[in-house]
């Protein structure tokens, strides 16, 4: 009887020990799913910490998400969000030249996102402007490498808009076979300032003196014909003023027909709006204001502050192309006259009070 129970204790345990190594594997399988993604793994943390106020942990974890080896799988909408999500969390941690930088691109997508967000992004992002400066830089030859202070920010081929912390800044453009050009801004909380850096080629080196010689001098050759317009006055300055008058002429028009648009999609929300029997002409003077009024505002301001860009950069390179020509015919009138080394900049300014051109150097 004992060595039957014996026997029957170590059948048992057998048939234990084979059931658990049979289920050991299945258990220790991945679910069928798989893993979640990295990117939706990190947004949905990040909307956590967000709504729990964790301002830091949400900024890192969003920026992480943006980081994420599958964060090119993202839709439009997925990107709006975290872009604007990640702008208000630095907001509430006091980084507004971060936050308007952020903001500003999710509302790039305000198409794809619903409308309370659009009206909170638009909210944090005219609060973040309030404390930082926006720069406009244009930059010619297009290939030509923009920087602010010593960072690289991109090239001379689009207008640049930079957000920068109130104070003193150095931009800066170089090509090789052109001279460097550094230009100082200095620019307060909420304003708004245009500069263009145009680049000039570097002088060819004077040709070897000649080695003296014992032979008899040869006979003078006669007289070279007096130089033409473009001897007798620095070529590289023409260059670069008809370099500045297309650049500015068109990165001008860009700006009006962008502000064409935006009053063209001012005017289809207008009439929509008009339609709406309890929508007045002053309703967004009213407390509390309609949902639609601050997106109106928005559209205003970039319509007003592309129109403005635009006035004073078509109204540089008409400037400076006058100038270029007035060159080419006096240049003409006076052939031995010798030219002085000179150097032009012309720096279109706009603020919330004037808008105009500056003009620095001579002709």
């Amino acid at each position: 009887m004992t060595r039957l129970r014996l026997r029957s204790v170590l059948l048992r345990c057998c048939l234990l020990g084979a059931l658990i190594s049979a289920t050991g594997p299945s258990r220790a399988a991945p679910p069928p799913g798989g893993a979640p993604p990295a990117a939706a793994a990190l947004r949905q943390q990040a909307r956590i910490a967000f709504f729990g106020r964790r301002w830091a942990d949400a900024e890192a974890r969003f920026e992480a998400a943006l980081a994420a080896p599958d964060a090119a799988g993202m839709t439009e909408v997925q990107l709006a969000e975290v872009l604007g999500y990640l702008g208000l969390s630095e907001l509430e941690q006091g980084k507004h030249r971060e936050a308007a930088e952020h903001l500003g691109e999710s509302l790039e997508h305000d198409a794809a996102l619903k409308e309370p967000l659009v009206r909170r992004f638009t909210a944090g992002f005219n609060k973040a402007l309030e404390h930082v400066g926006r720069i406009y830089v244009a930059a010619a030859p297009p290939d030509a490498e923009v920087l602010l202070d010593d960072e690289p920010i991109g090239t001379g081929a689009t207008v640049l808009e930079l957000f920068v912390d109130p104070g003193k800044h150095t931009l800066r453009a170089r090509l090789p076979g052109y001279e460097e050009l550094s230009h100082r801004v200095e620019i307060a909380g909420g304003a708004t300032v245009g500069a263009t850096l145009t680049l000039s080629r570097v002088a060819p080196p004077p040709p070897p003196a000649p080695e003296p010689s014992a032979k008899k001098s040869e006979p003078v050759a006669p007289a070279a014909a007096p130089p033409g317009p473009w001897a007798s006055w620095p070529g590289t300055l023409r260059i670069a003023g008809l370099a500045v008058t297309t650049a500015a002429i068109s990165s001008g028009t860009v700006f009006m027909l962008r502000a064409n648009v935006l009053d063209g999609d001012i005017d289809e929300r207008g009439d929509g709006l008009d339609r709406d029997p309890a929508w007045t002409s002053d309703a967004c003077r009213q407390v509390p204001q309609p949902s639609a009024c601050p997106e109106l505002h928005r559209l205003r301001v970039q319509r007003d502050t592309s129109r403005a860009l635009g006035a004073a950069l078509v109204a540089t390179g008409v400037v400076v192309g006058a100038a270029t020509v007035v060159s080419f015919f006096a240049g003409s009138s006076s052939p031995r006259a010798k030219a002085a080394p000179a150097a032009l900049h012309v720096l279109p300014v706009t603020t919330a009070q004037q808008i105009g051109v500056v003009a620095l150097g001579a002709w």
